[in-house]
């Protein structure tokens, strides 16, 4: 965004327009031309580019166009003692800068572009009629220009668009910087991308540098031969990765809180918690504030539609969740155990491949049906906002991503007790998650994108009948376009691409942690595979993928607690996994090495409820903060309201001689 008039406006959203066969004689009834004008009407720099199949409408807006917006959205910013109060674009100054020195964060932007662009409505006092390609669109009284453009086909979409000086920066600081492994420019990346996208590589990085740690223990375990003291070495590295796996889930609260203290986010962003009135339309949603407006009057009545709206959204999320696990139970459980129990009596390799490709490709249909269902069943549900769905969302796919990824390594482990079965399946399911996965992921958007390229040279050439003729993308904003988008696999009606990436690190993390004892070495495959995926994910954003819309929510959300339920069954699983080692005749006696890993079980399980309560979520800076902010507000709040009283005859100077 700009901070000076004469500097270069940055363009951050595009509009794309189909290339209009016909051209309109009166130029102001043609719709592109409409639109321009009234983008720059509304306050937006607009610069109109021709590509090969589209037209794009590229827009930059100034800080006062902004300004306007964040007003008129009635935003509420961090100001420099604190508190967050209402945006005025005449007193920018008393607001906290972003990191790169901007007044709004790119997720503020975001909201004002998009209120801004979908505000644009007819107020003249007559209809007006639009032409595009020689079809009339009657433009009604009141009515808004780009839904009305949107259902006629003629805007096609509405993108972020990369800031190409921004872009190249963070491929050298950030995707490009290879050397030092773990290193990154967060705060770069929050400016650029927002919070959301900026806490999952936090994550990320902080989870990679502490995998060093087992990872060494691992290998260590792996090369040297310890003989008899086996059973005492594993029993070890089990309680030593459990701490660790608690202390970073804890430590990871208190760099989150470390961050949302240090960026200036909008607690105003983020979706208004919405409600269902009864009485009403079955899709109206009202905010908390305009239900007690409604029921002002009858605060009996008010407090009955309350509790009301909290139990039922309770009972139907609980009958949701009861469906899903449910449905895993008598549906997808049967087919796994049937898989690996046919994997582990045939003796045929060949078989068994066609047996696993038959399997991959089943898993999939099944895990994209439970996605769909979920999906539905989530529209259903009275969540609070986007993110609470986005979160009902991830613990219902997740379950079943759990059943399809584990219940084989369990049947094997527990059941047949084959110990190098198991390892053989862990060397294969993380050499397929780990190396397999990352070349499609990186490589099945650039393909995408290839494809997408070839088919608009290829309709050009057939309507130009030249087909030797050579046809370039010299415009960047089309290249953009043509790129795919951030998106979820399963249920991009509610989550973006960060769905993906959480859930490869949650299964991952529970692959290694689950089965610690089987494997020591898969954590030094995970951490190796993380450095990699910190570099290949910020390459396919930045150079693979279209900008992602910026999302307001600046923690893990649901992830958090995926991971803890993972801690908690890692304890269970390996403890599970020494009784076997050590009873090997299987006659699960309650012998001393045997009520020695029941104890210890007991005992890691007070130790990870204990540590949360012994490590504070928050840095003490960080409370202090708060508390000085919070004083000096009080204060400020406590001179002007003794001001008011007295008349405000006391002047700036005499308050000043006073302090």
């Amino acid at each position: 965004m700009n901070k000076h008039g004469n500097e270069e406006p940055v363009f951050e959203i595009g509009v794309v327009v189909p290339r209009r066969m016909v051209q309109e004689k009166d130029e102001s009834c043609d719709c592109a031309y409409v639109l321009v004008k009234e983008f720059e009407k509304v306050g937006f720099v607009v610069e109109r580019v021709i590509g090969i199949a589209d037209e794009f409408i590229k827009l930059a807006a100034p800080l006062e166009t902004l300004g306007r917006a964040a007003a008129e959205l009635q935003i509420k910013k961090r100001t420099v003692i604190g508190m967050d109060l209402q945006f005025d674009v005449e007193e920018v100054e008393a607001f906290v800068k972003q990191p790169d020195g901007s007044v709004f964060s790119w997720c503020e932007r975001f909201q004002c572009y998009c209120h801004l662009i979908y505000g644009i409505v007819n107020n003249s006092k007559t209809a007006k009629t639009l032409k595009f390609d020689g079809k009339e669109i009657n433009w009604a009284i009141g009515e808004n220009l780009l839904l009305k453009l949107e259902s006629e086909n003629i805007v096609k979409q509405v993108f972020p668009l990369h800031d190409e000086k921004k872009r190249k920066k963070l491929l050298r600081s950030w995707a490009l910087h290879w050397w030092d492994f773990t290193s990154q420019p967060i705060d770069e990346i929050y400016s650029y991308y927002g919070a959301k996208i900026a806490i999952y590589f936090a994550f990320l990085g902080m989870y990679t540098r502490w995998l060093l740690f087992p990872a060494a223990f691992g290998l260590t375990l792996q090369l040297i031969d310890f003989g008899s003291l086996k059973l005492v070495v594993l029993p070890v590295f089990f309680v030593m990765v459990i701490l660790w796996a608690v202390m970073f889930s804890q430590f990871w609260k208190r760099k989150n809180s470390a961050l949302l203290a240090r960026w200036p986010i909008s607690s105003t962003v983020a979706a208004d918690p919405v409600y269902k009135i009864s009485g009403r339309k079955a899709s109206s949603w009202q905010p908390p504030m305009e239900l007690i407006r409604v029921f002002e009057f009858d605060r009996a009545k008010e407090k009955e539609v309350f509790q009301r709206h909290e139990w039922l959204g309770r009972l139907m999320r609980f009958r949701n969740d009861a469906i899903i696990i449910f449905s895993i139970i008598c549906l997808q459980l049967p087919f796994e155990l049937a898989y690996a129990h046919l994997y582990e009596i045939l003796d045929s390799d060949v078989i068994k491949f066609g047996l696993t490709a038959i399997y991959l490709f089943a898993i999939q249909y099944i895990t994209k049906i439970g996605g769909k269902v979920s999906v539905k069943l989530i529209m259903n549900e009275n969540n609070e906002n986007t993110e609470k769905r986005a979160d009902s969302l991830v613990y219902k796919v997740f379950g079943l991503y759990f059943m399809q990824t584990y219940i084989g390594i369990f049947y094997h482990a527990l059941l047949h007790r084959n110990f190098s079965t198991l390892r053989q399946v862990l060397i294969q399911r993380l050499l397929l998650s780990e190396v397999l996965e990352n070349l499609l992921e990186n490589s099945l958007p650039y393909l995408k994108y290839s494809y997408k390229k070839y088919r608009v040279r290829h309709k050009k050439k057939s309507e130009k009948g030249e087909a030797r003729e050579k046809i370039q993308f010299t415009s960047r904003v089309e290249k953009e376009y043509l790129k795919p988008s951030y998106s979820a696999s399963i249920g991009e009606e509610l989550e973006d691409g960060l769905f993906d990436d959480f859930l490869e690190l949650a299964l991952q993390f529970g692959m290694i942690l689950m089965f610690a004892c089987a494997f020591p070495p898969a954590f030094a495959f995970a951490a190796v595979n993380n450095i990699m995926e910190i570099r290949t994910d910020a390459l396919k954003l930045l150079a693979i993928l279209r900008r992602p819309v910026p999302r307001a929510a600046a923690t893990v959300g649901a992830w958090l607690n995926i991971f803890q339920f993972l801690i908690l069954m890692s304890i269970c699983t390996n403890c599970a996994l020494l009784a076997w080692l050590y009873d090997e005749e299987g006659k699960w006696k309650i012998e001393p090495g045997l009520a020695a890993i029941l104890i210890m079980e007991h005992v890691l399980l007070l130790i990870k409820f204990g540590f949360s309560c012994f490590v504070p979520e928050e840095p003490a800076w960080v409370r202090a903060n708060r508390a000085k902010h919070t004083t000096q507000a009080q204060d400020m709040c406590y001179k002007k309201l003794l001001r008011s009283i007295s008349g405000g005859d006391r002047t700036l100077g005499e308050e000043k001689k006073l302090e």
